[in-house]
């Protein structure tokens, strides 16, 4: 069985999910996910794709959905530090429009559960962050969804690096705020 500690979140579903790893001089080994540990914290989640990516200092990713198609993501950063954000879109949710952030990074072995009905987004806080990350649904190009990472009703503390804007992509200069988003 899998080294495990999960925590709740003030987010009904999400997981902040501490992993220790066996190690010795050679290095480390551990697991990332096992479904029989997962399961029993209630995760009931099947993951049917992984996904990489690599970004530079002040990158900013974000806030990104499915509209049609919601993924569940489990999400960690293997190498560098990213500050990591969910936010809740679920309509109806008690806690719609709240976020949740936490600090992952490839020496903290942590973990980011968010489940289907979340915006999620990050922020490279190193000179690089490899960051990978499991689904619960294909990717659907088509069905992309976004908010604008600092829309001020919602408020994301990010931790910018002083005298450093944001690195965005073209399109996520361009996202809409979430009370103009039609759900």
């Amino acid at each position: 069985m899998g080294r495990f500690r999960f925590q709740k979140t003030n987010i009904e579903g999400l997981r902040v999910i501490d992993v220790e790893p066996f190690g010795d001089l050679r290095g480390y080994f551990m697991e990332t996910y096992n479904q029989a540990d997962f399961f029993k914290e209630g995760l009931r989640m099947k993951f049917v794709q992984s996904n990489e990516s690599k970004s530079t200092k002040g990158v900013l990713r974000g806030l990104h959905f499915q509209k049609k198609f919601p993924q569940g993501k489990l999400v960690r950063c293997i190498e560098g530090e990213v500050f990591d954000v969910a936010v809740d879109i679920r309509p109806g949710s008690k806690t719609f429009g709240k976020w949740h952030g936490v600090f992952l990074s490839g020496s903290n072995f942590r973990e980011f559960y968010i489940p289907e009905g979340f915006a999620h987004g990050f922020y490279v806080l190193t000179d690089f962050a490899r960051f990978e990350y499991q689904v619960t649904n294909l990717y659907h190009p088509e069905d992309e969804g976004a908010i604008l990472w600092n829309d001020p009703e919602i408020g994301v503390d990010w931790p910018i690096i002083n005298g450093m804007n944001p690195l965005l992509s073209e399109k996520d200069t361009q996202n809409p705020l979430l009370r103009d988003i039609k759900f």
